[in-house]
């Protein structure tokens, strides 16, 4: 018995594996924000500065970057 597929004939995929799939990009996610913050202290401790711009500054570039990531890895494939 073979898969059902839909009108446009890609493979079926259960929903486990959207979950696996989405599940993934959070843990990404969630793992480049604090290696963010971890660098940013760590580099704002090591320059000495009063006010902490590394710690601000790292978790938004990761954050940004791994937005892209997540919409090049969503987005439906031609």
């Amino acid at each position: 018995m073979s898969q059902p597929t839909t009108n446009n004939k890609k493979p079926y995929r259960s929903n486990r594996s959207y979950l696996m799939q989405y599940a993934g990009l959070a843990s990404q996610l969630m793992a480049a924000l604090a290696l963010g913050v971890f660098l940013g202290y760590k580099l704002d401790h090591w320059l000495q500065f009063s006010f902490p711009v590394f710690i601000w500054v790292l978790p938004l570039v990761f954050l940004i970057a791994m937005f892209v990531k997540i919409i090049k890895d969503t987005a439906k494939k031609k």
